[in-house]
């Protein structure tokens, strides 16, 4: 900017009652605005927490079918000749490492969206806040 001011440019100086209704507008706009960028925020950390819980609960029903193999392993394994039960144990091993690629997913989702405060909405409103103090020390 150059310095020059809406009054200056307009050839006629606002009076003070002017002044304050228009920073009060722009103070409303403003807060309006940082409050609807704090509720996009929360609402992606939220999408992101969901996603996680879902892969956590997707997680925790995998390793109780995996557990369910591993009984029927067992059950084949003391029952049954060797080809049985070992083909029993390929299967639950490949199920136990799908609950665990889906349990790391989901602590992963739920680790992005942790916390759960609008951290990038509020470094904006501070940054509004020091703006409006060093302008009215002036």
């Amino acid at each position: 900017m150059t310095g020059t001011t809406d009054a200056e440019l307009n050839g006629r100086h606002h009076s003070v009652g002017e002044l304050v209704g228009q920073a009060t507008e722009q103070l409303s706009v403003l807060v309006r605005q940082e409050v609807a960028l704090a509720k996009e925020e929360l609402a992606e950390k939220g999408r992101r927490a969901g996603r996680g819980g879902g892969l956590l609960g997707a997680a925790g029903a995998v390793a109780y079918a995996a557990l369910l193999a591993l009984a029927g392993t067992a059950t084949a394994a003391l029952s049954l000749t060797l080809p049985v039960w070992a083909a029993a144990l390929v299967v639950t091993a490949v199920l136990f490492a799908v609950a665990g690629v889906l349990a790391a997913m989901g602590r992963a989702q739920v680790r992005r969206a942790a916390p759960a405060k609008p951290e990038e909405t509020l470094g904006s409103v501070r940054a509004d806040v020091e703006e409006i103090r060093e302008r009215a020390h002036r």
